[in-house]
């Protein structure tokens, strides 16, 4: 039995100014260090083996707080065939480090246009209803960015390629990244219909848990 742990990460500092963010970089606030903080207190005591995160420094930021936590030297992967010969080092790993995979795939979804506007400016131009429809349904793109569709057709293949196989070997996987990049994920493994997915809401630095049995996928509350 081993774990899937799936996180959003804290509060960025676009968050607390209600701006649209996506793939824009955007830092941690420091409400968003303490909930990351919290979730490291909450999985002190889960054997982390492997990580998975965005190209974005805020879920990257959350995750090397839940790491410090476990007192684990997080090392990254590099998709680059040179940067990762160049980054070898012979233990690979011992017990207090811990391979981190990045990926443009697990980043937000990208909100084209709307990015850095506030989000109630946004309904005063576009309108309440359009702007919902935007945030929140499961195929409708924002003026030049994705749907949650479009995002998932990139999260899952990745998810399935990467991430899947490391739970298939028994690995305790933690996945530090974004509200629609998860929401995708937990989609997948929950087999959320396109028409109930726009009422799922993941906090920000809550940990959801999944323990995965013979291939299945069994939440924990």
């Amino acid at each position: 039995m081993n774990y899937l742990i799936l996180v959003r990460h804290g509060q960025s500092r676009w968050n607390l100014e209600n701006r649209f963010a996506g793939w824009v970089d955007v830092p941690l606030s420091e409400k968003g260090i303490k909930e990351a903080m919290d979730c490291a207190n909450e999985l002190e005591n889960v054997d982390l083996d492997v990580a998975f995160t965005s190209k974005l420094s805020r879920s990257q930021e959350t995750l090397y707080l839940i790491l410090a936590r476990q007192k684990k030297t997080g090392i990254f992967l590099h998709d680059s065939k040179k940067r990762d010969e160049w980054s070898y080092h012979p233990s690979r790993f011992d017990d207090s480090e811990i391979p981190i995979y990045s990926s443009d795939s697990l980043n937000e979804r990208f909100y084209g246009n709307l990015q850095g506007q506030n989000k109630q400016e946004a309904k005063e131009v576009y309108g309440e209803e359009q702007v919902f429809i935007w945030r929140r349904s499961y195929d409708v793109q924002p003026p030049g960015g994705e749907s949650l569709r479009d995002t998932y057709e990139r999260t899952i293949p990745y998810f399935k390629e990467h991430i899947l196989p490391q739970l298939e070997n028994g690995k305790n996987v933690i996945v530090s990244a974004h509200g629609n990049s998860l929401r995708s994920v937990v989609k997948y493994i929950e087999n959320i219909s396109d028409d109930d997915i726009p009422k799922l809401e993941i906090a920000t630095g809550k940990p959801l848990y999944y323990q995965y049995v013979k291939g299945e996928f069994i939440k924990k509350e």
